[in-house]
């Protein structure tokens, strides 16, 4: 990579703040933009300035665009309009070292790359995740090819334009490197994590009975909720085992239906709750689920729901990989069990369920590899080393 000259070579983040312009039309509610905005601030030696509009009116609206909504002159209007008003913002921005553009944004990477060019500065951006695969794993590729072609030249060209490119993990980050012919070079990595000023632990505790295993987040093709579910149908007759869900998305009407077909008095849909309720649910589990899809969203990535759990002080378990094994130490900080295996899942929540002091051995140990890599500060600082490794001089 080459890296763009810093415009004070050897001060930042020693006799002045690395300054950094948090750009785009991101999505300011979702987990990973409010955590790395959060770690960043909360850094002593950096300085951020939000320059940001709203784009998306949420997931749903998202979809209906890939679904080719993107077509309707109106769609484009409101596109030009958001970037008018970026580009007035940008434009009334203090100086900074560096431009990092927040989730997801492969398609503002387009105008970030003009404006910060414009003031001689590097741009980074957070990939957090492709987002041809993820409209490639929803269905929405094979149900409209004209748009998901158009969408992987387009985040292609995207991701050719920043001068650092932040990836979860190496694996991941390879993955997009081959997949649009860019240098790994070129790639920094920042992990998932959780934001503990929400999830962190609560007075509540799990009751004597019956154990709970809590499911929180989006019912999506990667999360395996079909091994789940399994899983329940293997602990029907255990009436000490009951599962609770929370949350909703795009597969929850068909798992819904799937558990009322299967009859199973040991399931509880939640729905979308406030988050004082979601709280309570994950604070009063005796386990919380993480992912048990073998998607390769599901094999690349540490989902937040993960590490939201471990922020709570609850035991995990999980579906194996590699990735997940890079993280977290099996059986001593997470319990990992054979990826979309109703039986793997039922068996390790039946040792979980009849162990309560390796349960607590591995919330408490889990709680403290969360805090020391994936909190808030944990990430800014990482995020921080990202962006001054990409910009430093060659």
């Amino acid at each position: 990579m080459t890296a763009m000259k810093s415009p004070l070579p050897g001060v930042i983040g020693r006799d002045r703040p690395l300054r950094v312009c948090y750009f785009g039309t991101y999505r300011a509610g979702y987990t990973r933009n409010q955590i790395i905005l959060k770690g960043l601030q909360a850094q002593p030696d950096v300085s951020v300035h939000v320059c940001h509009v709203p784009l998306w009116h949420g997931i749903e609206d998202r979809v209906q665009q890939a679904s080719g909504g993107w077509r309707n002159p109106r769609f484009w209007g409101r596109v030009a309009g958001a970037y008018r008003r970026l580009i007035r913002a940008h434009a009334a921005a203090p100086d900074y070292d560096v431009m990092l553009i927040g989730y997801p944004g492969q398609f503002d990477a387009y105008l970030g790359h003009r404006l910060a060019r414009g003031r001689g500065k590097p741009m980074a951006l957070d990939i957090l995740m492709s987002l041809h695969l993820v409209a490639e794993e929803r269905g929405l590729v094979a149900a409209h090819p004209a748009t998901g072609a158009l969408l992987f030249r387009l985040e292609r060209g995207g991701l050719r334009r920043p001068d650092v490119l932040i990836a979860e993990n190496a694996a991941y980050g390879g993955y997009i490197a081959d997949k649009y012919g860019l240098p790994r070079e070129r790639f920094r990595y920042v992990p998932h994590g959780a934001d503990e000023t929400v999830f962190h632990p609560r007075p509540l505790r799990p009751p004597d009975a019956p154990f709970r295993v809590t499911y929180h987040g989006g019912y999506l093709p990667s999360h395996g909720m079909d091994a789940i579910l399994g899983a329940a149908a293997l602990l029907r007759d255990r009436a000490d085992v009951c599962f609770h869900f929370y949350g909703s998305g795009p597969e929850k009407a068909r798992i819904v239906r799937r558990a009322a077909e299967l009859g199973l008095p040991n399931v509880t849909f939640h729905g979308f709750v406030s988050q004082d309720e979601l709280l309570d649910g994950l604070a009063t589990a005796h386990v919380c689920l993480g992912v048990f899809g073998t998607t390769r969203q599901a094999n690349f990535t540490v989902q937040n729901k993960v590490w939201e759990g471990l922020a709570m002080g609850r035991p995990v378990i999980s579906a194996d990989s590699p990735t997940i094994r890079a993280a977290l130490a099996d059986r001593q900080e997470i319990y990992l069990v054979e990826r979309n295996s109703p039986e793997a899942l039922a068996v390790g929540l039946g040792e979980l369920r009849d162990d309560p002091a390796r349960r607590e051995a591995m919330a408490a140990a889990g709680h403290a590899r969360y805090l020391a890599e994936h909190s808030i500060p944990a990430l800014g600082r990482q995020m921080k080393e990202a962006l001054l490794a990409g910009i430093e001089h060659e």
